[in-house]
Protein backbone atom coordinates (compact mmCIF):
# COMPACT_ATOMS: atom_id res chain seq x y z
CA UNK A 1 0.00 0.00 0.00
CA UNK A 2 1.46 3.34 -1.06
CA UNK A 3 2.09 5.85 1.69
CA UNK A 4 0.09 9.09 1.38
CA UNK A 5 2.23 11.98 0.29
CA UNK A 6 3.07 14.41 3.06
CA UNK A 7 1.39 17.79 2.56
CA UNK A 8 3.99 20.46 2.12
CA UNK A 9 3.56 24.20 2.19
CA UNK A 10 5.07 25.79 -0.87
CA UNK A 11 7.65 28.39 0.03
CA UNK A 12 7.00 31.70 -1.67
CA UNK A 13 10.29 32.80 -3.18
CA UNK A 14 11.84 36.05 -2.02
CA UNK A 15 11.83 39.05 -4.31
CA UNK A 16 12.53 42.72 -3.79
CA UNK A 17 8.83 43.53 -4.31
CA UNK A 18 7.73 40.97 -1.73
CA UNK A 19 10.28 42.23 0.79
CA UNK A 20 9.27 45.86 0.32
CA UNK A 21 5.56 45.16 0.64
CA UNK A 22 6.12 43.11 3.79
CA UNK A 23 8.18 46.00 5.19
CA UNK A 24 5.38 48.46 4.44
CA UNK A 25 2.87 46.19 6.17
CA UNK A 26 5.10 45.92 9.25
CA UNK A 27 5.63 49.67 9.38
CA UNK A 28 1.87 50.21 9.08
CA UNK A 29 1.33 47.87 12.00
CA UNK A 30 4.21 48.73 14.33
CA UNK A 31 5.75 51.96 13.02
CA UNK A 32 8.89 52.38 10.96
CA UNK A 33 11.11 52.96 14.00
CA UNK A 34 10.52 49.39 15.18
CA UNK A 35 11.25 47.83 11.79
CA UNK A 36 14.46 45.80 11.68
CA UNK A 37 15.83 43.43 9.06
CA UNK A 38 15.57 40.63 11.60
CA UNK A 39 11.84 41.29 12.21
CA UNK A 40 11.26 41.57 8.49
CA UNK A 41 13.03 38.26 7.87
CA UNK A 42 10.91 36.58 10.53
CA UNK A 43 7.76 37.93 8.90
CA UNK A 44 8.88 36.50 5.57
CA UNK A 45 10.04 33.19 7.01
CA UNK A 46 13.57 33.77 5.75
CA UNK A 47 17.03 34.32 7.13
CA UNK A 48 18.00 37.92 7.79
CA UNK A 49 21.12 37.65 5.63
CA UNK A 50 19.07 36.53 2.63
CA UNK A 51 17.28 39.89 2.53
CA UNK A 52 20.51 41.76 1.88
CA UNK A 53 20.73 40.21 -1.57
CA UNK A 54 17.69 42.32 -2.53
CA UNK A 55 18.02 45.35 -0.24
CA UNK A 56 21.63 45.96 0.86
CA UNK A 57 20.77 48.30 3.72
CA UNK A 58 17.91 49.98 5.55
CA UNK A 59 18.23 53.19 3.52
CA UNK A 60 17.56 51.32 0.31
CA UNK A 61 14.72 49.48 2.03
CA UNK A 62 13.15 52.80 3.01
CA UNK A 63 13.62 54.18 -0.51
CA UNK A 64 11.62 51.26 -1.88
CA UNK A 65 8.95 51.48 0.82
CA UNK A 66 8.40 55.19 0.15
CA UNK A 67 8.09 54.54 -3.56
CA UNK A 68 5.37 51.97 -2.86
CA UNK A 69 3.51 54.62 -0.90
CA UNK A 70 3.90 57.07 -3.79
CA UNK A 71 2.56 54.41 -6.17
CA UNK A 72 -0.73 54.31 -4.26
CA UNK A 73 -1.43 58.02 -4.78
CA UNK A 74 -3.71 58.67 -7.74
CA UNK A 75 -2.09 60.65 -10.53
CA UNK A 76 -4.00 63.83 -11.42
CA UNK A 77 -6.44 62.82 -14.17
CA UNK A 78 -5.92 64.41 -17.58
CA UNK A 79 -9.56 64.47 -18.71
CA UNK A 80 -10.74 67.12 -16.22
CA UNK A 81 -9.85 70.74 -15.46
CA UNK A 82 -6.68 71.42 -13.45
CA UNK A 83 -8.55 72.34 -10.28
CA UNK A 84 -10.50 69.07 -10.22
CA UNK A 85 -7.33 67.14 -11.01
CA UNK A 86 -5.39 68.78 -8.17
CA UNK A 87 -8.28 68.25 -5.79
CA UNK A 88 -8.46 64.54 -6.57
CA UNK A 89 -4.71 64.16 -6.22
CA UNK A 90 -4.74 65.95 -2.85
CA UNK A 91 -7.59 63.84 -1.48
CA UNK A 92 -5.86 60.66 -2.63
CA UNK A 93 -2.59 61.76 -1.00
CA UNK A 94 -4.30 62.36 2.34
CA UNK A 95 -6.00 58.97 2.18
CA UNK A 96 -2.71 57.21 1.41
CA UNK A 97 -0.90 59.04 4.22
CA UNK A 98 -3.63 57.94 6.61
CA UNK A 99 -3.04 54.33 5.57
CA UNK A 100 0.72 54.69 6.00
CA UNK A 101 1.09 57.20 8.82
CA UNK A 102 4.75 56.38 9.40
CA UNK A 103 5.55 57.74 5.92
CA UNK A 104 4.55 61.35 6.62
CA UNK A 105 7.75 63.36 6.97
CA UNK A 106 9.70 60.88 4.86
CA UNK A 107 7.99 61.28 1.50
CA UNK A 108 10.18 64.11 0.22
CA UNK A 109 13.32 63.20 2.16
CA UNK A 110 14.76 60.51 -0.09
CA UNK A 111 17.92 61.26 -2.06
CA UNK A 112 17.24 58.29 -4.33
CA UNK A 113 13.56 58.67 -5.32
CA UNK A 114 11.91 55.84 -7.19
CA UNK A 115 9.90 55.79 -10.42
CA UNK A 116 6.53 56.22 -8.70
CA UNK A 117 7.77 59.37 -7.00
CA UNK A 118 9.12 60.80 -10.26
CA UNK A 119 5.91 59.89 -12.08
CA UNK A 120 3.66 61.63 -9.55
CA UNK A 121 5.79 64.77 -9.34
CA UNK A 122 6.01 65.01 -13.11
CA UNK A 123 2.26 64.53 -13.49
CA UNK A 124 1.43 67.25 -10.96
CA UNK A 125 3.87 69.69 -12.53
CA UNK A 126 2.56 68.82 -15.98
CA UNK A 127 -1.03 69.41 -14.91
CA UNK A 128 -0.16 72.88 -13.63
CA UNK A 129 1.94 73.82 -16.64
CA UNK A 130 -0.69 72.62 -19.11
CA UNK A 131 -3.27 74.68 -17.19
CA UNK A 132 -1.32 77.85 -17.97
CA UNK A 133 0.70 78.36 -14.78
CA UNK A 134 4.10 79.93 -15.36
CA UNK A 135 7.11 77.99 -14.11
CA UNK A 136 7.37 80.29 -11.08
CA UNK A 137 3.67 79.98 -10.29
CA UNK A 138 3.87 76.22 -10.82
CA UNK A 139 6.55 76.04 -8.12
CA UNK A 140 4.42 78.20 -5.80
CA UNK A 141 1.30 76.13 -6.49
CA UNK A 142 3.06 72.82 -5.92
CA UNK A 143 4.72 74.03 -2.72
CA UNK A 144 1.61 75.45 -1.08
CA UNK A 145 -0.49 72.39 -1.92
CA UNK A 146 2.00 69.85 -0.59
CA UNK A 147 2.72 71.91 2.52
CA UNK A 148 -0.99 71.92 3.26
CA UNK A 149 -1.58 68.23 2.44
CA UNK A 150 1.34 66.89 4.46
CA UNK A 151 0.81 69.34 7.29
CA UNK A 152 -2.87 68.48 7.61
CA UNK A 153 -2.11 64.75 7.54
CA UNK A 154 0.53 65.22 10.25
CA UNK A 155 -1.95 67.06 12.46
CA UNK A 156 -4.56 64.39 11.78
CA UNK A 157 -2.04 61.73 12.81
CA UNK A 158 -1.32 63.54 16.08
CA UNK A 159 -4.79 64.43 17.36
CA UNK A 160 -6.34 62.02 19.87
CA UNK A 161 -9.43 61.18 17.83
CA UNK A 162 -10.31 59.94 14.34
CA UNK A 163 -14.04 60.52 13.85
CA UNK A 164 -16.43 63.42 14.53
CA UNK A 165 -18.06 61.32 17.24
CA UNK A 166 -14.75 60.71 18.98
CA UNK A 167 -13.81 64.38 18.72
CA UNK A 168 -17.10 65.36 20.36
CA UNK A 169 -16.38 63.06 23.28
CA UNK A 170 -12.88 64.51 23.67
CA UNK A 171 -14.36 68.00 23.53
CA UNK A 172 -16.86 67.17 26.28
CA UNK A 173 -13.99 66.15 28.55
CA UNK A 174 -12.07 69.31 27.69
CA UNK A 175 -15.11 71.49 28.39
CA UNK A 176 -15.19 70.30 31.96
CA UNK A 177 -11.55 71.39 32.40
CA UNK A 178 -11.90 74.89 30.94
CA UNK A 179 -13.41 77.90 32.67
CA UNK A 180 -15.24 80.18 30.24
CA UNK A 181 -14.11 83.26 32.12
CA UNK A 182 -10.46 82.34 31.70
CA UNK A 183 -10.56 80.98 28.11
CA UNK A 184 -13.77 82.38 26.63
CA UNK A 185 -13.01 81.83 22.93
CA UNK A 186 -11.61 78.36 23.46
CA UNK A 187 -14.66 77.41 25.51
CA UNK A 188 -16.94 78.91 22.87
CA UNK A 189 -15.47 76.82 20.06
CA UNK A 190 -14.97 73.60 22.02
CA UNK A 191 -18.25 73.64 23.96
CA UNK A 192 -20.39 75.51 21.48
CA UNK A 193 -19.30 73.74 18.32
CA UNK A 194 -16.96 70.74 18.53
CA UNK A 195 -18.72 69.13 21.48
CA UNK A 196 -22.02 69.38 19.59
CA UNK A 197 -21.18 68.51 16.00
CA UNK A 198 -17.68 67.06 16.19
CA UNK A 199 -14.66 67.73 14.01
CA UNK A 200 -14.69 66.04 10.61
CA UNK A 201 -11.17 65.70 9.20
CA UNK A 202 -12.29 65.13 5.62
CA UNK A 203 -14.66 68.09 5.61
CA UNK A 204 -12.08 70.43 7.13
CA UNK A 205 -9.37 69.20 4.79
CA UNK A 206 -11.45 69.77 1.68
CA UNK A 207 -12.59 73.20 2.88
CA UNK A 208 -9.00 74.36 3.29
CA UNK A 209 -8.00 72.73 0.01
CA UNK A 210 -10.71 74.61 -1.86
CA UNK A 211 -9.50 77.90 -0.37
CA UNK A 212 -6.03 77.20 -1.73
CA UNK A 213 -7.26 76.16 -5.16
CA UNK A 214 -9.52 79.23 -5.38
CA UNK A 215 -6.56 81.48 -4.58
CA UNK A 216 -4.33 79.73 -7.12
CA UNK A 217 -6.97 80.13 -9.82
CA UNK A 218 -6.92 83.89 -9.28
CA UNK A 219 -3.12 83.96 -9.64
CA UNK A 220 -2.82 81.50 -12.49
CA UNK A 221 -2.13 84.14 -15.11
CA UNK A 222 0.33 86.15 -13.03
CA UNK A 223 4.07 85.77 -13.36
Amino acid sequence: MARPERATKARVPLSKERILRAAVALADRDGFESLTMRKLAQELGAGAMSLYHYVPNKDELLDGMIDIVFSEIDLPPTDVDWRTAMRQRAISTREVLNRHRWANGLMESRTQPGPASFRLHDSVLGCLREAGFSIQMTVHAYSVQDSYIYGFALQEKSLPFETPEESAKVAEVMVRQFLANDYPYLAEVVAGHVAKVGYDFRSEFEYGLDLILDALEKRRDTG
